[in-house]
């Protein structure tokens, strides 16, 4: 039953991973190449993340710079920019893409921190219904005689421990994106 522990951590753990990647993804007005992160480009035939077509950099504060291996690939890029409504306005010269981070408003930060809010929320009902699959699981084994009463109830207060270190650390990773986003 003590593997039970470590895939809860793992289950746990993947899902606050899944949350800072979808918060990576949030603009603050800043220029990072996370932001198109959501970006899918229609390439050779496949759709596949922009990052396998072109390098992306941010060489100052509010420019993104898209430089495509293949010079073909501009207009799909540009395309795949402009369909995943980012609210970005890339601009191509024949060589190279720039997109323009645009200052946010301040109606805009808060409607951010209001999606971003929801995703927390949406990770914390996910910790805890690992935390409620593991405590099943417990159960069922004790009524199956594989685990005892006592040890099942240890692990009840390790994974609550567990359940508790990950609904922290997602409050963290959510206020300091806020303070991001407002400040910006």
């Amino acid at each position: 039953m003590n593997e039970l522990l470590g895939r809860t951590e793992e289950r746990m753990k993947k899902g606050l991973e899944a949350l800072r990647a979808e918060l990576m993804s949030i603009r603050t007005g800043k220029a990072t190449p996370a932001l198109l992160d959501p970006v899918r480009v229609d390439a050779w035939g496949s759709i596949m993340p922009i990052s396998q077509v072109a390098s992306i950099s941010a060489p100052q504060p509010r420019l993104l710079v898209i430089q495509p291996w293949q010079k073909n690939m501009l207009q799909h890029i540009v395309k795949a920019i402009q369909k995943a409504d980012l609210g970005l306005n890339p601009a191509e010269d024949g060589e190279l893409i720039r997109i323009p981070i645009p200052a946010l408003t301040e109606e805009r930060r808060l409607d951010l921190v209001k999606r971003m809010k929801k995703s927390g929320e949406e990770a914390r009902v996910g910790v805890r219904n690992i935390r409620r699959d593991a405590n099943e699981e417990l159960k069922k084994g004790e009524k199956d005689h594989e685990v005892s009463e006592d040890e099942s109830r240890r692990l009840q207060n390790d994974i609550q421990k567990l359940t508790d270190r990950y609904v922290a650390q997602i409050d963290e990773v959510l206020s300091k994106k806020e303070k991001e986003i407002l400040e910006g």
